[in-house]
């Protein structure tokens, strides 16, 4: 599996992003079948896990407590893509993201170890 990530960038806090990470090659599966997430890195610490959501009919979301109700996870099917949308951003949301896809098919564990796949990462910067 092959995960592109789009839409970082630099706003003001308050502001507002939204990631894309487009999947691909998911042998012979499809891209509802694998359970997603997305992590972010600040310097100096390790990555965390923020936001997940289940293969199809696998369950609902999950987020972690620090951005609950500012962020949401999605996710398009047809277009085997994923989403982040990130509302009233705060200079700690500062970070490299990443998205990425479940190590198999219907299966879902927030661990970062648990996942297979990741994308390149693209910074998202929330300037006070």
């Amino acid at each position: 599996v092959q995960l592109v990530e789009s839409g970082g960038g630099l706003v003001q806090a308050g502001g507002s992003l939204r990631l894309s990470c487009v999947g691909s090659g998911f042998n012979g599966y499809n891209f509802d079948d694998y359970g997603i997430g997305w992590f972010r890195q600040a310097p100096g610490k390790e990555r965390e896990f923020i936001a997940g959501i289940a293969w199809s009919g696998g369950g609902s979301t999950y987020y972690v407590d620090s951005v609950k109700g500012r962020f949401t996870i999605s996710r398009d099917n047809a277009k085997s893509t994923m989403y982040l949308q990130m509302n009233s951003l705060k200079p700690e949301d500062t970070a490299i993201y990443y998205c990425a896809a479940s190590r198999r098919p219907y299966y879902i564990n927030y661990h970062p170890s648990e996942f297979g796949s990741w994308g390149q990462g693209t910074q998202v910067t929330a300037s006070s």
